[in-house]
């Protein structure tokens, strides 16, 4: 069961984080205490994305920490898909429906990379230096993205550049700034505690996998909580597939020419879906935000085809 459990850590999270949720909001014993426990996880889920961030961030090698080629060609790759769905928004997406189904697609490409990228990284050979540095990248990428194309969309909506730039980069700064300072103060000066950290290699991802259990029960609750038409949330769904595939296919294809597939694939591939989801609810429809929910599960089944696959090709 231990095996089994190490072997299949993230499908085994999405399941029980599906199965939690359903069984707190459709048994009428539990569903009290469902939400008084919501409030809770609202509490546990950025101390648990603290705790993964700062474990995989006292492992750095801070002074391999520099900007690389291909850093620069998944920028372009993402900045050409923004402005295509930017396009097709503004010329085809006349109907309500259609607005949100292209705003959902565009939240999964527009957000930056998932902080935890660097754990799934690490656990398939690639290098978490230069994968910290495009976190860092991206972060930045975002904050410029988003305040440029949303008030192209939602032109009622009254917020400068200034404004919605700084709001990003504070939420930024939080969930990325924070731990890594953490941990290059740790690294350099608490160094029995790094020494400890680091002895556990697979600490941050089994954190990892704790957190994508509570984000699959806020994702299964998001959903069943939308008041969207079913085909409409099926269509946002199968736009959220393709497009996970699609980034995660172009992001190896251009680490393939600068030897860093692994770290590539997933730079460009995995997202930040809270932080998307939170971007969708605050400019967008909240309906949106049903794109970044079902982004994060392709996004984990792929991540856990891409373990699966290292781990038979190193046997």
């Amino acid at each position: 069961m231990i095996t089994f459990l190490k072997n299949w850590t993230l499908p085994v999270a999405i399941a029980l984080g599906t199965l939690i949720y359903l069984l707190f909001a459709f048994v009428p014993c539990l569903d009290t205490a469902g939400d008084l426990l919501f409030p809770v996880l609202d509490f546990i889920f950025p101390s648990l994305v603290f705790l993964v961030l700062f474990t995989t961030f006292c492992k750095v090698d801070f002074h391999k920490m520099r900007p690389v080629r291909w850093h620069l060609w998944v920028v372009v790759f993402q900045v050409l898909l923004v402005g295509l769905v930017t396009v097709i928004m503004l010329t085809m997406a006349k109907e309500r429906e259609q607005k949100i189904l292209w705003e959902g697609v565009l939240t999964c490409i527009i957000c930056p990379t998932a902080a935890a990228a660097a754990v799934v990284t690490s656990k398939l050979g690639g290098d978490i230096n230069t994968m910290t540095t495009y976190n860092l990248i991206s972060g930045l990428v975002a904050a410029l993205l988003i305040p440029t194309i949303f008030p192209l969309i939602e032109k009622a909506e009254d917020v400068t550049f200034l404004t919605a730039f700084l709001t990003i980069l504070y939420k930024v700064f939080l969930v990325l700034i924070v731990p890594l300072g953490c941990g290059w103060f740790v690294k350099h000066y608490v160094h029995r505690l790094q020494r400890a950290i680091a002895s556990h290699p697979n600490l941050s991802f089994y954190l990892w996998g704790v957190s994508l259990m509570v984000t699959t029960g806020m994702t299964v609750r998001n959903i069943v909580h939308s008041d969207a038409s079913l085909s409409l949330l099926l269509l946002i769904s199968l736009l959220s597939l393709v497009i996970c595939i699609v980034q995660f296919a172009v992001g190896r294809l251009i680490g393939r020419f600068h030897h860093a597939t692994v770290n590539a694939g997933q730079a460009l591939g995995q997202k930040n879906t809270a932080f998307a989801i939170w971007v969708a609810c605050m400019y967008l429809n909240p309906v949106a935000s049903v794109g970044p929910g079902c982004y994060v599960l392709w996004q984990n089944i792929v991540n856990s085809f891409e373990i699966w696959h290292y781990r038979v090709k190193a046997k």
